[in-house]
Formats: structure tokens, sequence, C-alpha cells
């Protein structure tokens, strides 16, 4: 007769976590941050909460992960603990667990619901090496334009989608020997990140860059329509 895995009781308390990804640590891949916090749990000896079956596996959940390559003071996740901790404690061991560049910054108790449900928006800075009265222009006729169609290659093969739809809002200024773009991005389907817009840009006006962008995430959460603004998803709500 076969045997039955062991049944695991579900997790007594939920944590949502903010982390930063910075410096060379934002090349890191959402996979190599997995395993990263997965051995910062283990070396922390955090009371986690396991998934039944024959391979348990930790209890995380990861929500609105950024591109490899961008850094960010705005990703999120939420774990699973079999014990009651004072949310200080568990920052606290993850901090000295994880290397620098992998920054925990908040850890507060969940409110219950989807976090990635409150993940609406973002708020980014693209930093890129062209001439600052372009980067204007570009932006410019960007925003004038009804749809922006942009092309990526995706895991079903070479999509063509607008970009233009998920912009709230952007501008443009001189920054340092380039262009800093400031830009905010409804979370849609499909997902619209900051190099698509880029690539618009591109494609639309023949902007051109001597170099790589440097993407910075600054922040994450529930859009409001109204505003433009980026709320914190891990403010409690009535």
């Amino acid at each position: 007769m076969r045997e039955q895995p062991e049944q695991q009781a579900p997790p007594v308390q939920r944590l949502r976590i903010r982390y930063a990804k910075r410096g060379r640590l934002r090349f890191t891949s959402h996979r190599d941050f997995s395993r990263a916090f997965e051995r910062a749990i283990f070396r922390a000896r955090l009371p986690m909460a396991y998934s039944s079956g024959f391979n348990p596996h930790p209890r995380i959940s990861y929500a609105g992960a950024s591109p490899t390559g961008a850094a960010s003071e705005a990703e999120y996740l939420e774990i699973g603990l079999a014990q009651v901790v004072d949310p200080a404690v568990i920052r606290a061991q993850l901090e000295e667990s994880l290397p620098d560049g992998l920054d925990v910054l908040e850890v507060v108790e969940s409110a219950g619901g989807s976090l990635s449900d409150l993940l609406t928006g973002s708020h980014w800075l693209v930093d890129l090496a062209t001439d600052p009265d372009a980067g204007v222009a570009a932006v410019a006729a960007f925003l004038a334009a009804e749809t922006v169609t942009v092309e990526r290659m995706t895991k079903k093969g070479l999509r063509e989608f607008d970009c233009r739809a998920a912009v709230i809002s952007m501008s443009a200024a001189a920054y340092g020997a380039g262009t800093r773009f400031d830009l905010v991005l409804r979370h849609a389907v499909p997902a619209v990140r900051p190099d698509d817009v880029l690539s618009g840009l591109g494609a639309l006006t023949g902007l051109v860059s001597t170099g790589s962008p440097l993407l910075t995430r600054l922040a994450q959460g529930p859009l409001d329509e109204a505003t433009g603004e980026i709320g914190d998803p891990l403010v409690v709500r009535g």
C-alpha cells in the first residue's frame, strides 16, 4: 500500500515583505533571488510553514518581480509561518542572512486577500544616454499618440502589442550626461515594461541611445487612476 504524504498544518501567521535590489544585485534574476531567499530563511531558522505532499516547499508567494537588470525599491513577497513571530525579529534575521544589495525594507502582518491584486501600477526612473532635448520631444510625441505598437519575444514567440495604453504619465529631463525619464505604468495584460516604452519611443520618434538604460523601480502598489499616484500595498485599508 502506497504511503500517504504527511499533511502539513496551514500557516498560523502570514507576513508580507518589501525588499530592494540594489547595486550589482539588480542583475539577480527572479529565480536566483528565490534561491537566495530560501537559503536565507534556512540560515535564519525561521519557523516556516510548508506545503503538503511528497515534496514540501516553504510557503512563499512572490508578487510583481522586476525584470533582471532593473534596480528596485519595491519588490514584494509573502511568507507563511508555523508560529507567531514579531515581524521586526523576522526582518532583522533576514537582513543578517541576505547578501548586501538584497535588502529587507519592511515586514508587516498580512491583511489577507491577494498581494498580487494590490500591485496595479508602478513608478519607474529610466536613465538613458541620449540627448535631453530629443528625450523631451520624444515623450511629447509619445503622449500625443493614441497607440504605439511594439514587439517583444515571449515564451509563445514574437508578440505585438500597444505600449501607449499602459503609460499613465511620463516626463523627461536632463540628468548627468543623458536623460532621465520619470514613468508611471498601469499593470495590464500583456504586461508593459519600461524597456517596452523605450522601444516605443524609438519606433515612434527614432530616439537613440549610446548605452544600455538603467531602470529603477521606486514604487509598486495600488494605482489611483484619478491622480496617477501609487499607494502602499502594505498599508491596511478599512
